[in-house]
C-alpha cells in the first residue's frame, strides 16, 4: 500500500503507533510495517514530515536520545495528541460505517419509494 492510498489517515496511524509509548522514527516505521503485516512499508520521506507536522500541531513532542550509540529523535504522544487520536477514531468509525453501507456485501440498503 503506498503513501497516497493513506491520504488523510497517516496522522491517525502515527498517533495510534505512539499511543503504546515513545519511539524513534525508524521504530515507528517498523511498527507500521509489523502491525499491518507488511502492507504499510512507508518511506522516511513520508513519515518524518508527518511527524514534524504532528509536532507543530502539539500532538507529539520529540527529544534527542542515544539508542545503541546513535543519536535519534524520539517521539511521544501529548495529551492533545491523545484527544486528537480519539477524535480520529470516532471519525474513522463514522466513515467506515457510512462507506460500508455501499461497499460491504450484505449491508442493508434503504430504497426510496
Amino acid at each position: 500500500m503506498n503513501a497516497q492510498a493513506l491520504h488523510g489517515h497517516l496522522d491517525a496511524l502515527l498517533l495510534a503507533v505512539l499511543e503504546r509509548g515513545a519511539l524513534h522514527g525508524y521504530a515507528i516505521i517498523e511498527a507500521l510495517r509489523v502491525r499491518s503485516d507488511g502492507r504499510l512499508d512507508l518511506p522516511t520521506g513520508t513519515v518524518y514530515p508527518a511527524l514534524r507536522r504532528l509536532e507543530r500541531a502539539g500532538h507529539v513532542v520529540s527529544a534527542w536520545s542515544t539508542v545503541n550509540g546513535r543519536e535519534r529523535r524520539t517521539y511521544e504522544l501529548t495529551d492533545a495528541g491523545r484527544r486528537a487520536l480519539a477524535d480520529q477514531r470516532s471519525g474513522w468509525r463514522e466513515f467506515r460505517s457510512t462507506v460500508g453501507r455501499f461497499l460491504d456485501p450484505g449491508t442493508t440498503t434503504v430504497t426510496a419509494g
